[in-house]
């Protein structure tokens, strides 16, 4: 969905609450004050109030206040489409729910992603809409900077689950003066508040005589609060009577919309196969209470009760009656009408289950390195201009997203890459690490002096993503790597599932950054590493990051927010503006003093990154007319830095480009065998995926078993042939149909992984492609062994060591077939939706050309290829065909008599003298669908590196 039809549908949802009753309260006032209300107040005033609007005037503010109107035609994006940035997706969280009427606001780490510009803007409105609208709002905040923390009426600090402060902002320092802990100059106050509860860090805020210092714990510092003044003060409005009026702005319905409404709005988003009276007695409850019984009876009366069924057989009953009855289908037309009734009734049941299972049910270093500096030189990056912005008349062809970028990344040097969100921080980032998968690219980068060469660059290159993206089984180790990212104490802990299990938020950011550090690049880009994390893991993550660096790596990361003492880590940085501009490349300097030379100084204790993203804000350039890009480019800075990257691309004498004498670090068999081990341990740790479909199988075999039990025995006509071949269809396309559906979402996230892990150089496709077919073999294997063992001792199969081993290899292969074709349709598309519809189209083909339906004598010469082209049918080819193409008994099949063996051959076209063509085929058809996995993988990548340019460029919207 798009950020506006988001906005729109929660608004929807949510409803209008009590705006008509206010507004209705509003105008009579008016009208007995006799005041005249403003136009554009009285318009906007209406609109909000009107229930069910498909299109709200709200999700306009909404978008204005939260500066998403440059983004609000485009697709939010996931991890492998691009859309929306970080930061837009996080104020999108936050809009969704402002959009509604509610009037008490719980908001969880609202800035992550967010410039600190941006964060204030926001806050700002919030603190207004608080005081003027007398709203309710609690927002929890990891990284606040000074200003953004001033806004902030009342403060709650908490720690190991206790308050340890509730009161007004502006007495949170003077609690803890009292007790002996002061905040030094120049430290913010928030990074002071976190800091003092730390067991670490509390001794350096201590103002009296060290020797009789001791640590206060958080429980302590609880208790000093309760029994203080203001602890006591919090209590009052507590235990004080309560007015009745209060009452009134209670909600008494657990939803603000009528149900026709939530519907609206919910939906604005979004064979036979064994004859009835051959099933055991005590099963026909089963038949009874499937949806499918209905559907078939419909259909078959409306069919066969038709005009040109009703000639008679010499038996004296119409041939349409003579149908029904050998299939047990034989019902009057009443039968019509109550198949129709039951499958409307079936329909509103599964709505009514899944309505409520929504509702009730919730899922629980020393190592040697290259040093080798980068430089970019007037680097340009287009896109083609999507058709929409053409049809609004856009006049160019193509969209700058960056523009005329210059600079220098050295060894040693820590570089922080900033500016406001959607600015194009990330896609210089792709652009210099080769990410990008479309587009034009235009200027100089060079490695080392040298013109940069993708296919070496990236095996020297770590790039961690501000997705961190990693296969959840695995855990993480290598142990000095461990120690510089601080996560040696959690090295066997599961890495897990975002936002479920595993590692939480900071520790899967740090390991982000190992994965890439083990491989010992000399070149390292982050992409916000620091976002999402508290004040002390951002430290944290930042610490060692700057340790990184000291090796003599080049490091440079985007950053969001940072902290004084995360923004002075840095050594350089480059501050960019809307459109891909750069107005500032070159050092900090000490205290921040480069940054803010020739300028006001900044305020005491006030955050120098902050001041910096506000003075350098789109609204200052326009209130004092000016181009900081311009002014940049004009500067002496820039003249620096031009000389920097000159002096930087000449190469070091006696050095030589850069370059290896294999594509990969490893040879083919290494990379196989590390991918084997890694799909090993996925699998292993994977239950979900793999006890679930072998318990299916289990069970799917119990159930046909017991409903063909020993039917294999009964031989008397074709009906007990189609019994036979029922079960042999019902195994076979099942237990397939389940494995290679289930197989879709646990591949995709495997692909995911796999894009970010081909492209640092890890190992090539095909050798993730043979380990992901490879690793499958054995966890079917022992489906195959287990469903072989239930079943054919159930239906009664011959129990000879010939017949035995038939079965066995033609459900492996089977098996193997279909798990195979699953990874394929993930290999050639680019979600699980698409892979999904796909895979239902597959198994449609499978149903249609099997043979089951329509035996293949019987199929139009036009279509019988495609007979040959589906697996299935030489499944049911080898089934039947091993099992009774030697059994020579008569029985009688439409009216005449023949042996078993002749009918197969006859009807359906099996033969026993091709079975050994039939094995050879059902061989075959694993290993083509490997090698054209193989294939897919290595050619498509629908991992989209390619912003939408309405997220990147505000300019271009003018």
């Amino acid at each position: 969905m798009t950020v506006r039809e988001t906005l729109d549908f929660s608004s929807r949802c949510q409803g209008v609450g009590r705006r008509p009753k206010i507004l209705k309260e509003v105008s009579a006032r008016e009208s007995a004050a006799g005041i005249i209300p403003d136009a554009d107040i009285d318009i906007y005033m209406k609109a909000i109030a009107v229930e069910a609007s498909k299109r709200s005037l709200q999700t306009d503010y909404i978008l204005k206040i939260m500066g998403l109107e440059i983004c609000a035609d485009t697709m939010v994006g996931d991890a492998m489409i691009r859309g929306l940035s970080g930061g837009q997706k996080k104020r999108l969280t936050t809009a969704e729910m402002i959009v509604g009427p509610a009037r008490a606001y719980f908001m969880d780490e609202i800035s992550n992603g967010l410039d600190s510009s941006t964060t204030f803007q926001i806050i700002s409105c919030f603190q207004q809409l608080t005081n003027i609208s007398e709203y309710t709002m609690v927002i929890s905040l990891l990284q606040p900077t000074p200003e953004v923390f001033d806004l902030f009426d009342d403060l709650i600090l908490m720690a190991e689950g206790k308050i340890i402060y509730h009161g007004p902002r502006n007495e949170a320092l003077n609690f803890f003066e009292e007790f002996g802990f002061i905040c030094p100059e120049r430290k913010e106050v928030a990074d002071f508040l976190q800091e003092i509860l730390s067991c670490k860090d509390q001794q350096q805020y201590w103002s009296g005589p060290n020797e009789s210092y001791r640590y206060i714990s958080p429980h302590e510092l609880s208790s000093m609060f309760k029994e203080n003044h203001r602890g006591r003060k919090l209590e009052e409005p507590i235990v004080s009577p309560k007015s009745e009026l209060g009452k009134e702005a209670l909600a008494f319905n657990k939803y603000s919309l009528q149900k026709l409404e939530m519907f609206k709005a919910c939906g604005a988003r979004e064979a036979l196969l064994m004859k009835r009276t051959s099933m055991p007695r005590w099963l026909n409850w089963g038949f009874w209470i499937s949806p499918m019984t209905y559907a078939e009876i419909g259909t078959v009366i409306n069919e066969f009760h038709a005009p040109r069924w009703q000639k008679e057989t010499i038996e004296n009953i119409t041939i349409g009656n003579r149908i029904l009855i050998n299939h047990g289908l034989y019902y009057s037309w009443h039968f019509y009408w109550i198949s129709i009734g039951a499958l409307f009734g079936s329909i509103i049941l599964f709505y009514i289950t899944f309505g409520l299972a929504l509702d009730y049910i919730t899922s629980k270093m020393t190592i040697p390195v290259m040093e080798l500096p980068i430089t970019f030189h007037k680097l340009n990056y287009y896109i083609d201009t999507p058709l929409e912005m053409l049809k609004q008349g856009y006049p160019t062809k193509r969209l700058q997203l960056l523009n005329n970028i210059t600079g220098a990344l050295r060894p040693g040097v820590l570089s922080a890459l900033m500016g406001v969100s959607g600015a194009g921080k990330t896609t210089l980032l792709d652009v210099l690490a080769g990410r990008k998968t479309g587009g034009y690219i235009e200027g100089d980068i060079r490695i080392g002096g040298y013109p940069k060469v993708q296919e070496t660059f990236v095996r020297i290159l770590g790039y961690c993503e501000q997705a961190d993206i990693h296969s959840p089984q695995l855990t993480e180790f290598v142990a000095e790597v461990l120690e510089t990212v601080e996560l040696d104490q959690i090295k066997d802990v599961l890495v897990g599932t975002p936002q479920k299990n595993g590692l939480s938020m900071e520790q899967r950011k740090r390991l982000t950054i190992a994965v890439e550090l083990v491989s010992n690049p000399s070149v390292i880009l982050m992409d916000e590493p620091t976002t999402g994390l508290d004040t002390r893991s951002a430290a944290i993550v930042i610490r060692a990051v700057k340790n990184i660096c000291k090796t003599g790596r080049t490091v440079v990361c985007t950053i969001h927010q940072p902290s004084t003492e995360i923004f002075e880590a840095f050594d350089e940085l480059i501050l960019m503006k809307n459109g891909g501009k750069v107005i500032y490349s070159g050092p900090i300097g000490e205290r921040s003093s480069k940054k803010i030379s020739g300028v006001s100084k900044v305020k005491s204790n006030c955050n120098p990154a902050a001041w910096m993203m506000d003075v350098t804000s789109t609204s200052m350039e326009v209130q004092h007319n000016m181009d900081f890009a311009i002014l940049y480019d004009e500067s002496s800075q820039h003249r620096d830095t031009e000389e920097l990257v000159e002096k930087l691309s000449i190469p070091i004498p006696n050095s030589e480009i850069l370059s290896f004498s294999h594509r990969f670090p490893r040879n083919g068999w290494i990379q196989l065998k590390a991918c084997l081990w890694k799909q090993n341990i996925t699998y292993w740790r994977s239950p979900e995926y793999n006890l679930r479909r072998i318990m299916l199988t289990v069970i799917s075999a119990l159930v046909y078993g017991v409903l063909f039990w020993k039917r294999a025995k009964i031989l008397n006509d074709e009906q007990d042939l189609f019994n036979v071949l029922g079960a042999m269809y019902l195994g076979s396309t099942t237990i397939g149909s389940y494995n290679h559906q289930s197989i879709i979402p646990f591949s995709t996230t495997e692909r995911i992984v796999m894009y970010r892990e081909k492209f640092a150089g890890m190992y090539s496709s095909w050798s993730y492609s043979f380990a992901q077919a490879a690793i499958e073999i054995p966890y079917v294997f022992i489906q195959v062994v287990l469903y072989t063992l239930i079943i054919y001792p159930s239906i009664g199969y011959y129990w000879t060591p010939h017949k035995f081993i038939w079965f066995f290899y033609t459900t492996f292969c089977s098996s193997l077939s279909y798990i195979y074709v699953g990874l394929l349709l993930v290999s050639l598309t680019p979600n699980v939706q698409v892979a999904t519809i796909l895979a239902s189209f597959f198994n449609t083909m499978q149903t249609l050309f099997s043979g089951f339906i329509l035996p293949a004598p019987q199929i139009p010469k036009w279509w019988v290829w495609l007979y040959y082209l589906t697996p299935t049918s030489w499944t049911l080819n080898a089934l039947l065909t091993s099992q009774y193409g030697n059994i020579e008994k008569e029985v009688r099949a439409f009216g005449e008599t023949k042996s078993v063996s002749i009918f197969l051959n006859d009807y359906f076209g099996f033969h026993k003298d091709k079975l050994s063509l039939v094995a050879a085929v059902l061989i075959t058809f694993p290993f083509v669908l490997i090698i054209l996995f193989s294939l897919s993988i290595e050619k498509f990548n629908f991992q989209k590196r390619l912003l939408n340019a309405s997220i990147e460029n505000e300019h271009l919207i003018d």
